[in-house]
């Protein structure tokens, strides 16, 4: 099996060795309620910042989580200014979703664990080690539910459930469920599961499966993956994930494009109802969204990370119902 320090490379391998698909224009699709603020539609990040993951809060500010040093910046969405929120741990960061009294969940990518930081002041509150110690994994995205924070492992069949505790408390080291996944195939030395969302009736969850180009639905009690029917239509290689009702959008970082599906209320069946794609899409890899925009980092896997290299958070209009 693969160990967490090759994953990286197998990363950027995999998704060098995909051949890029022809673009469409953009698309106006649902997503994100509207706000009296003028959401920006560009936002500088640091050089050399080398971004995956966004998160963005009910107030418009978005969380970039650093894929090599777990560093998180924040940006103010309706003027583009930004600061950095959490410095260094040492340890990458993937996905990242906020929860409950603004808490940040973060997925650790190949450190195999799971943080919560304070969005108010950037401490770090809690870390859990996710993978077991025999295994190889790449702790990848994170969605929060009611109950509990689900990461996708990219290794293996299997998701991690951290519940999230009513009276506000942080959970214990002990409390984390390892979920192992039937029904979902693995392919060594690449990126299997990767973006994770739950299905519209809250009930199950959906992952995007990378090296597949497909979407399973897990139930989470169970531990049953099932193929969701997308009616012979070809999604590609998914990454990040965001539903917003019966829509899901997809982020397709070989293409440069979000696929956006209309789903079933239980997740078993979709359709791929439209293809958004920007000159300014380079390799996005997750999606968050606010005022009517979805907001995008750029992750630029095709370049050296350098000191000076530029990143960005770049975004599309979606405006119109589906």
């Amino acid at each position: 099996m693969t160990g967490r320090g090759n994953f990286r490379l197998s990363r950027r391998a995999f998704l060098a060795s995909v051949a890029a698909a022809a673009t469409v224009p953009v698309t106006a699709v649902a997503a994100g309620a509207a706000t009296r603020r003028r959401p920006v539609t560009f936002a500088p990040l640091p050089d050399g910042f080398a971004p995956e993951g966004i998160a963005v809060d009910r107030r418009g500010i978005a969380y970039c989580g650093n894929r090599l040093t777990g560093a998180v910046y924040r940006i103010d969405l309706t003027t583009g200014t930004g600061s950095m929120l959490a410095k260094s741990v040492g340890a990458p960061c993937a996905g990242l979703k906020v929860g409950p009294r603004g808490r940040l969940y973060v997925a650790g990518d190949r450190a195999g664990d799971a943080r919560i930081i304070d969005t108010a002041t950037g401490d770090l509150l809690a870390t859990y080690g996710l993978v077991p110690p025999s295994a190889a994994g790449l702790v990848n995205d994170v969605v929060i539910t009611p109950t509990a924070a689900y990461f996708t492992d990219s290794a293996r069949a299997a998701l991690y459930a951290l519940p999230i505790p009513p009276d506000g408390s942080l959970p214990g080291q002990g409390q984390v469920t390892v979920l192992p996944l039937t029904g979902l195939p693995i392919t060594p030395g690449t990126i299997n599961l990767n973006g994770i969302a739950s299905t519209p009736d809250g009930r199950a969850l959906i992952v995007a499966h990378s090296a597949e180009g497909t979407l399973y639905r897990v139930d989470p009690a169970a531990g049953t993956a099932t193929l969701v029917d997308l009616g012979g239509g070809r999604l590609g290689v998914g990454d990040g994930m965001l539903r917003q009702g019966t829509t899901l959008f997809v982020v397709l970082p070989i293409t440069n494009e979000i696929a956006v599906l209309a789903l079933d209320r239980k997740g078993c069946a979709g359709r791929i109802i439209a293809r958004l794609t920007d000159p300014a899409f380079d390799i996005p890899t997750t999606v968050a969204a606010f005022g009517g925009r979805l907001y995008l980092p750029n992750a630029r896997f095709d370049v050296p990370v350098t000191e000076t290299t530029p990143y960005d958070v770049v975004s599309v209009s979606v405006t119109t119902p589906v």
